[in-house]
């Protein structure tokens, strides 16, 4: 028996781990532990995306809630030592790069436990960002590390990690797209949002850089002021980001967008739904960008970097940052109809999550 302890703990990771789960269930030698910190700890923000991917009521729950990055970090790691030692696990499964996948790596690694790690050598090299930070650490000390794309491997080999921990898989991502795809189309979110179909964007925006700097979020409010004008815009608002907005007194500049409509946090399969349907995405997150690539929509990312490259080099996606007027012409040529045409990149095909359990089954029968 291999017993696996799989680790969630933010909404992205979720949709990376579905897959994995499901997949070791068809092996009866693997004994497969699902361990949810509680970083994102609200329904909206959790409960949900259980349901909707039908994974399994978490085994184990830590419950550490908010807090700064130190704090969260260091309750995470408090009471995950006490699971790993009374669990006894063979194997820690850590995904993405949040502060549950960097604190429950530190604390496997100083039990002499193995760590994979999905979605290894992703970078930015935007130091700035915390997830670049977990990125980096995680992978320094993982055993396993699974990679979406061939830059990741480059950046983890240029790092000084032996090839031999680095396995080129494919993205989970896309393997929990393409099996929620056809139920997602089949929501009734347009019908319950009042919208056409091509005729809307979709926006998410939560990332601290963009958020907690009230220059840059005003930046970003004045393009999507003019862009509502033109077409209406759906936004599923972040705790954080509404917080902010209220601190920076900038209700009325939003209550008086008629077309930006704001809703609370979606699941996952109507945001999906929104996704297919939209005429384009506006983000400052990371999966979205590999989505987006993978379904053909056009992808504006408000940020300076991405760690995703490869969805701005052969995908859809095209970075404006926080320019006011980048963002807004970008926006107005993809509404002209010349929106950026891309390439699905290679092993994005559904099948990660099976060359994962395979490799972690044939690397602990040979050892």
């Amino acid at each position: 028996m291999m017993k696996v302890l799989n680790i969630v703990g933010a909404r992205p990771n979720f949709m990376k781990i579905a897959p994995i789960m499901e997949e070791m269930k068809k092996y009866p030698q693997i004994e497969s532990v699902v361990v949810h910190t509680g970083q994102h700890y609200d329904d909206e923000m959790s409960n949900i995306f259980f349901k909707d991917l039908n994974l399994p009521k978490p085994d184990i729950y830590l419950g550490v809630g908010s807090g700064t990055h130190a704090e969260q970090t260091a309750k995470i790691m408090i009471e995950f030592e006490k699971v790993i030692v009374k669990e006894t696990p063979d194997l820690i499964l850590v995904v993405g790069d949040v502060n549950s996948t960097l604190a429950c790596t530190l604390v496997g690694v100083k039990l002499n436990i193995p760590i994979a790690h999905v979605e290894a050598g992703l970078r930015s090299f935007d130091r700035t960002m915390p997830e670049e930070i977990n990125r980096l650490v995680t992978d320094s000390l993982g055993t396993y590390l699974f990679t979406t794309c061939q830059d990741a491997n480059e950046n983890l080999k240029r790092e000084g990690i032996p090839e031999e921990k680095i396995f080129f898989v494919g993205n989970v991502m896309i393997d929990t797209l393409l099996r929620y795809k056809e139920k997602a189309i089949l929501s009734n979110s347009l019908n319950e949002l009042n919208l056409k179909e091509k005729n809307f964007v979709l926006l998410t925006l939560h990332r601290p850089g963009n958020v907690d700097n009230e220059d840059s979020l005003i930046n970003i409010l004045d393009a999507l002021d003019e862009i509502q004008q033109t077409i209406k815009m759906i936004y599923p608002i972040h705790p954080r980001t509404k917080k902010r907005i209220k601190e920076f007194n900038l209700e009325d500049k939003i209550q008086n967008m008629r077309n930006l409509i704001l809703t609370a946090p979606i699941g996952y399969i109507d945001f999906l739904n929104l996704m297919i349907h939209s005429k384009f995405v506006m983000t400052d997150s990371g999966g979205l960008q590999e989505e987006t690539t993978f379904l053909n929509i056009p992808c504006l990312t408000i940020r300076g970097n991405t760690e995703r490259p490869i969805t701005t080099e052969i995908g859809t996606n095209i970075l404006v940052g926080t320019d006011t007027k980048k963002i807004v012409k970008e926006s107005m040529n993809i509404l002209n109809g010349n929106k950026k045409v891309g390439k699905i990149p290679p092993l994005w095909d559904g099948r990660a999550s099976e060359r994962i359990v395979r490799i972690l089954l044939e690397e602990n029968y040979e050892s």
